[in-house]
This record gives structure tokens, C-alpha cells and sequence, in this order.
């Protein structure tokens, strides 16, 4: 793919295509569900979703470009030398972030992390964390089983199959 690069507050930012990030965030992105503890809330907790980009500081201008892509989220710094490419915001995730990867699927074991992410997010959109303690047990236990490891990844399959279908 041929890059094109334009200066943006001295970032050079890219033109990147949809392929060209489906193939990015296979590799680099993140679906992550934080459970934050809160003494406001009903359950005694928070439920926030997160899709995450993390580069070294030289390759800034990939997030940035991300970011300028979707129109959605942030760039900050992440820790030391790494920046991230952060979106939080619920309603960034229906309708930006989510109709993108269900147009232009991921390709690896993401796409089952980002199927179980977008089932989290229809309902906490639906409001199923609020209606009763065993709808918050289950997002709760979505969001803990989000990520893809060597002790659930027998399910990867049968789940890509299941998860593709509304909740």
C-alpha cells in the first residue's frame, strides 16, 4: 500500500484505508472492558469499555492518523516512551467504532475479542447492568472473558459462529 504523509501540528499523519487498519488492529489494537470499583453505583461498580492502540513515540503518527480516521477518541501518552490511541465513549463504540469492524472484519483471534466487546457494549446500551444483579453478573463475566487465552480458546471457534448474531 502506498503511504501519503501531511503535516498536522508537525505529525506527519497517513492516509490509511479500512484493509489497511483491519490489519493494523489484528496485530496492535485491544478490546478491553475495565471494572472500576464505585460507591455511586448501584452494584458497586463501573463497566467502561475501552478500544486501545499502543505505539512507541516514533510511530505517533499512526495513531494520530487512526484518530483523524475515525474522528473518535484520544492520543496520549500511555507510559514512558509509548502513546496510545484511546476510545472510551460508549456511543463512539456504536456508532463508529463497532459498524467499522462489522463492515471490515478483523481477521485473527481479535475478531472473537472484538464480537464478545460488541455483545458488552449492546448491553450496557440496552441497560442490561442496571435492570438486575444477575444481568451486571452477566456483563460482568463477559468482560472478564473478553480476552483470548490458552484457557478459552477451545470455544474460539464455535463462539466466532454464535457471537456473529445480534444479542
Amino acid at each position: 500500500m502506498k503511504k501519503k504523509y501531511k503535516k498536522k501540528g508537525g505529525i506527519k499523519l497517513m492516509n490509511i484505508d479500512p484493509q489497511w487498519i483491519v490489519g493494523f488492529v489484528d496485530g496492535e489494537g485491544c478490546f478491553y472492558v475495565g471494572v472500576l470499583k464505585s460507591n455511586k453505583l448501584k452494584y458497586g461498580y463501573q463497566i467502561q469499555p475501552e478500544f486501545t492502540v499502543v505505539q512507541h513515540e516514533l510511530d505517533i503518527n499512526v495513531l494520530h492518523a487512526l484518530k483523524d480516521y475515525f474522528q473518535v477518541g484520544v492520543v496520549q501518552v500511555n507510559h514512558g516512551d509509548r502513546y496510545a490511541y484511546r476510545v472510551k465513549n460508549l456511543d463512539h463504540f456504536l456508532n463508529v467504532i463497532i459498524p467499522f469492524f462489522e463492515t471490515h472484519k478483523l481477521k485473527t483471534k481479535r475478531r472473537v475479542e472484538f464480537l464478545r466487546f460488541r455483545k458488552i457494549c449492546l448491553l450496557l446500551k440496552a441497560g442490561r447492568h442496571l435492570e438486575s444483579e444477575e444481568g451486571f453478573s452477566e456483563v460482568l463475566t463477559l468482560a472478564k472473558n473478553l480476552r483470548i487465552n490458552k484457557n478459552n480458546s477451545k470455544i474460539y471457534e464455535e463462539e466466532l459462529l454464535s457471537l456473529g448474531k445480534d444479542v
